[in-house]
């Protein structure tokens, strides 16, 4: 009885210790409701919306995560309009990567339409990429679809290897 005494009182006493002594993952900043311009030059090029950024800048592989997505417009250098939105991102500080998840969906002022479930921004590089099932429209009604998929910021340089789609042309001049 009274080894067993010992060993419950010592567990409970541990317990009590581990709990005193560990640090919660908690973020250094954590904003609601933001509106942030980015400016170069005294002009707008992109505004970020979202209701929850949490910045975790204290930890050893910082990041700033935003919970519950984030719409971002972004203008291009004739300030045209383009939206990229996602139900989840988050930034990985030390090695420039943006991850976007859940529901992602770029949308082009020309009516180009990108939807995957994941998708990777490399900001050094200016290149989106995914491994994921995508679908790329544009403003036709034409389509690609398939596994992975990588392309420049304005869709000029677009590659993917196993994929299919329908091309809708409206005009036979333009073939």
């Amino acid at each position: 009885v009274f080894t067993v005494t010992v060993f419950l009182s010592c567990d409970n006493n541990k317990n009590e210790i581990d709990k005193l002594t560990s640090v919660s993952f908690l973020p250094q900043t954590e904003a609601e409701h933001i509106n942030l311009k980015y400016t170069d030059s005294g002009k707008v090029t992109a505004i970020l919306l979202s209701d929850i950024m949490q910045d975790y800048s204290n930890a050893k592989y910082a990041f700033v995560e935003f919970p519950k997505g984030i719409n971002l417009t972004v203008f291009d250098t004739q300030n045209q309009e383009n939206y990229v939105v996602s139900k989840y991102a988050i930034s990985h500080t030390k090695n420039n990567l943006i991850e976007l998840l859940d529901s992602v969906v770029i949308t082009t002022h020309d009516g180009k339409v990108f939807t995957t479930d994941q998708l990777f921004y490399d900001q050094k590089a200016d290149w989106f990429f995914t491994e994921k099932h995508f679908k790329f429209k544009d403003e036709n009604g034409s389509f690609i679809e398939g596994p992975g998929a990588d392309f420049s910021r304005d869709f000029k340089i677009f590659n993917a290897q196993r994929n299919s789609g329908e091309y809708k042309n409206s005009k036979p001049s333009d073939i």
